[in-house]
């Protein structure tokens, strides 16, 4: 990922700690975020309902949700995010799942990564190791309310990444909690955490999918999320849409679009996605 200076580059480990990321520090924008907060915590806890996962690969907001016992899920997906006269980009970025027991999963994620800097010429290389672990400790029978902490290690490679601004000098530990809950029709996820970042200032994150299954093979869903650090205090909201579409019991489809909340900038990307595929192992059965 880039690491320009040091504190975009934490930023970027934020992000792609966070399950997907690849962007750079921006301008603090908290009186957005704030907003997202309040409104992330009425829609959780405040609704009665029974639960649905939503979060997830195309998202970068993730949801309690494990494979299963014994199951694998596998995410493949080219991600890019594009900045005015800067990029990094996802060619690919491989995101693998296992389930252990009805509540726990092994996450391992990484990525080839291509990096250009403004003028600089562009650069290729392996992005941080993600080794994670998440823990989906509470299931409400009556509310339907899903819980989980999903605590995430990036960690460089032995390799010259850093030394070329593509990863962040340091490791990371992301320590977040996830909310599913269904409302009606309406299925929605929340994340919350925090950074505890080595070499650089420590960070938070947030985030919310709000979605509706519109056929047994459709899904389409709307994500606010925002990353962001505390000293310097800064903060980088974006807004996507995206859809899963279920192509056969062992593939789904996965895309995501979207932009930065603010204009963009060398900080602020004006385009960011996810286009993929999700391998699941044993294959699911869906109803024609």
């Amino acid at each position: 990922m880039n690491a320009l200076e040091q504190v975009d580059a934490v930023l970027v480990s934020r992000w792609r700690l966070s399950r997907k990321t690849g962007g750079l520090s921006g301008r603090i924008t908290w009186r957005m975020s704030f907003p997202l907060f309040l409104l992330s915590c009425a829609l959780v806890l405040g609704f009665p309902g029974t639960l649905r996962a939503q979060g997830g690969p195309p998202y970068y907001t993730n949801d309690p949700q494990t494979p299963g016992d014994m199951s694998w899920e596998i995410n493949l997906g080219y991600m890019p995010f594009l900045y005015s006269g800067q990029s990094t980009i996802h060619t690919p970025d491989l995101d693998v799942n296992f389930g252990l027991g009805k509540s726990i999963q092994l996450t391992f994620e990484n990525a080839w990564l291509r990096v250009k800097a403004h003028q600089g010429p562009v650069e290729y290389g392996l992005g941080q190791d993600v080794l994670g672990v998440k823990w989906h400790f509470y299931q409400g029978e009556t509310s339907g309310l899903g819980i989980s902490v999903f605590p995430q290690l990036a960690i460089n490679n032995p390799d010259d990444s850093v030394r070329r601004g593509i990863t962040p000098p340091g490791a990371s530990l992301t320590v977040p909690v996830e909310f599913s809950k269904r409302l009606g029709p309406i299925h929605v996820n929340w994340e919350l955490g925090y950074d505890f970042v080595h070499v650089g200032p420590d960070g938070w994150l947030l985030g919310l999918v709000v979605g509706h299954e519109m056929t047994n093979r459709l899904e389409l869903d709307v994500e606010l999320y925002g990353i962001g650090t505390f000293r310097p205090l800064t903060s980088q909201d974006t807004v996507g849409a995206g859809a899963r579409y279920k192509l056969h019991p062992l593939l789904i489809l996965l895309l995501m679009a979207g932009r930065s909340l603010v204009s963009a900038s060398n900080s602020q990307p004006y385009f960011v996605g996810y286009f993929g595929l999700q391998v699941l192992l044993p294959p699911k059965p869906f109803d024609e």
